[in-house]
């Protein structure tokens, strides 16, 4: 387990003892792996690990389209309150009906957007998103169906735009709270079946987004978190390829605590000498475009959010305030960190 999980489950387990937003009930032990934990809330109760300001709506358009809550059971988030996936809808949602306050939010990483454009059914944020089309030929369903959420390649999160010089792009946002990862290589499936055939096809086109100039082989690959980073560059690629939503560009946008150290392990043996930390070696293994776009950037937490959090937009203090209660380090001073 890494450091900063472990801080943040103590001090997600005050914060559920202190915070109005959660219910006399929801402060009791919440089961998770077949243990009580006082960093998890009752499965029964584990819609209110969302921001109340949010959570009706949140909750109805996760059912509305058919996403898979990840660690959910029975339709409900994670009651885990590390959740990754709770911790990127509490940041993002409010803004799914804010434009004004994300392009505000994003200017910093895209000062060249010029407006905000709606994603899916009029709102500017959407979440778990796979693409209108299956570009990465995962498998389906017998009956055809995909599942957002669960099986297939996946956004954390989506937002489009106008840029300024009249094309539109989209930007897959791939989130991260407390995660950290080991070096295990995931070639195989736990029943053995090489999972990574049709990626590795993908990887072999002529125009591939990675550097394989650059990369060692594709092997390399085959450790998180580059094992999903290549997975949704390749998704990215595709849906620019394809014009998903008219998209002329579509870009890979990496949100995580610039607290988590953990998290910066390369963990693949083959990638270590081409940087210090996973982004900046991914950044490095994205090919340059001639139209000068980076097709992926890497971003703090702390810093994306910090300005709107010290001066909220109107009506956004009571998600505000929460956030800082309740991520108390997005305020606190953060370890240096390079753009990647």
């Amino acid at each position: 387990m890494g450091k900063f999980l472990e801080s943040e489950r103590d001090r997600q387990a005050r914060f559920k003892q202190a915070s109005a937003d959660f219910s006399g009930a929801a402060r009791q032990n919440g089961a998770y792996a077949g243990q009580p934990r006082p960093f998890c809330l009752p499965p029964s109760l584990a819609k209110e690990n969302l921001f109340s300001g949010i959570r009706a709506e949140a909750d109805e358009w996760f059912y509305h389209h058919k996403i898979k809550w990840q660690d959910g059971l029975n339709g409900r988030p994670s009651n885990h309150l590390c959740d990754s996936q709770v911790c990127c809808v509490n940041f993002l949602f409010a803004f799914t009906a804010q434009p004004e306050s994300l392009a505000t939010l994003l200017k910093p990483i895209f000062p060249e957007s010029k407006q905000m454009l709606p994603v899916e059914d009029g709102k500017f944020v959407t979440f778990a998103w796979i693409g209108k089309k299956n570009y990465l030929n995962e498998r389906v369903r017998p009956e055809g169906s995909r599942t957002r959420g669960a099986n297939f390649t996946s956004a954390d999160a989506a937002v489009r735009f106008e840029r300024a010089d009249g094309r539109k792009q989209i930007v897959l946002i791939d989130w991260k709270y407390t995660e950290s990862y080991h070096s295990i290589h995931l070639k195989a499936d736990p029943s053995g079946k090489d999972r990574t055939a049709i990626y590795r096809e993908l990887f072999e086109k002529v125009d591939c987004p990675i550097n394989k100039i650059v990369l060692p082989s594709f092997e390399t690959l085959l450790f998180e978190p580059f094992y999903q980073l290549m997975r949704q560059q390749l998704l990215a690629h595709a849906m620019e390829k394809a014009g998903e939503l008219d998209a002329d560009i579509v870009s890979l946008l990496h949100i995580a605590p610039a607290h988590n150290t953990d998290y910066r392990k390369v963990t693949s043996p083959g990638l270590k000498p081409l940087g210090d930390t996973a982004t900046s070696v991914w950044a490095r293994l994205v090919s340059p475009v001639a139209d000068g776009v980076d097709r992926f950037q890497h971003v703090g937490t702390e810093g994306l959010f910090a300005p709107l959090l010290v001066a909220p937009p109107s009506g956004m203090d009571p998600w505000a305030e929460y956030l800082k209660a309740r991520y108390p380090w997005l305020a606190e001073a953060t370890v240096p960190s390079a753009p990647h």
